[in-house]
């Protein structure tokens, strides 16, 4: 068996799907299974067990011995909200009561960190366990995601292999439920379809131009690839990088939405709300070379191909992955 939790969520719900795809289909499902715009995520699923989430401690208790894998997804995602107990629980306890299981019946582990662990990347956006500790968040679910990698990295019992992945600015099908978090891309082809034009963030940084931010856009169905080879080929363990490794404009992205949706051109430039302005960041892009140093080969997905594949194929016709 292989748990999957957040199974219901974006990236969880994917996951499944790449399992499945590969023949995968002993899943056990871990949400809260309460939200129902995200249950047509698992639609189509073939899985073998549901598991509120609040219930994994008691079943992990009876099941254990049966599990192969651990693919940790589920967390608490919203970089606006500011209750730190809200991430204390979901992401830093929650995850420690999944690592120290994963020790008790040797199961292999791997769980979603985050970039926003960097915050403004000061200490650049490489993947060195000696520079974790060092890192600067810029808000409490950075520092939720952060805290749990350095705990992990001080423990003297782990996992038999063991991955967190540092998400970069990940993007794809399932996504219709996550509101303000959803990619940009989502929200650029809301846009245009009810308006025929793209607003998007004024830079307030005098080294940007508006719309020139950059960040480290991933399609979904990559980061799956990158956890089905880790899950398989068992390379070292440890704290990865899971980006592309290409920075992109924001203006690049809403360029190739439009080309995707057959749409001219029509983009804006609003000011960025005060609530996040201080805590933006203007520029992301990951070191992979740990990773490709690990073995995986494989390319990633352009942006311009993942925003084709995912207009064309996904969000034109609101379907689901």
């Amino acid at each position: 068996m292989i748990i999957v939790t957040g199974a219901a969520g974006f990236i969880g719900s994917c996951m499944i799907s790449r399992l499945n795809e590969s023949g995968i289909e002993d899943v056990i499902a871990v949400d809260e299974f309460e939200t129902p715009a995200k249950l047509h995520n698992m639609e189509g699923k073939r899985i073998q067990h549901r598991v509120h989430r609040d219930d994994l401690e008691n079943w992990f208790r009876e099941n254990g011995k049966g599990v192969k894998w651990v693919i940790h997804i589920g967390a608490r995602t919203d970089t606006t909200e500011f209750d730190r107990s809200i991430f204390e629980k979901l992401n830093v306890s929650y995850s420690k009561m999944i690592w120290n299981f994963c020790v008790e019946y040797n199961v292999p582990l791997v769980y979603a960190s985050s970039a926003a662990t960097y915050g403004l990347g000061e200490r650049g956006y490489i993947d060195d366990h000696a520079v974790i500790p060092e890192l600067k968040p810029l808000n409490p679910y950075g520092d939720s995601k952060n805290e749990f990698d350095i705990w992990a990295l001080q423990q003297n019992q782990t996992p038999p292999h063991w991955y967190g992945l540092k998400f970069f600015n990940v993007y794809g099908p399932n996504e219709y439920h996550k509101g303000r978090m959803a990619s940009v891309i989502f929200h650029a082809h809301r846009q245009i379809t009810a308006t025929g034009a793209m607003k998007l963030f004024r830079s307030h940084n005098p080294d940007f131009k508006d719309g020139e931010q950059l960040r480290d856009f991933i399609y979904v169905k990559d980061l799956t690839d990158v956890i089905f080879f880790l899950i398989t080929k068992n390379p070292t363990s440890g704290i990865y990088n899971l980006g592309t490794g290409k920075a992109r404009t924001f203006l690049d992205l809403v360029r190739a939405t439009f080309k995707a949706m057959g749409k001219e051109e029509h983009i804006s430039f609003i000011d960025t709300p005060e609530d996040i302005r201080d805590k933006y960041q203007y520029f992301t892009e990951a070191d992979m070379n740990k990773l490709r140093n690990s073995g995986y080969v494989q390319p990633f997905t352009s942006l311009e191909e993942g925003v084709e594949d995912y207009v064309t194929k996904y969000l034109q016709y609101g379907k689901y992955l």
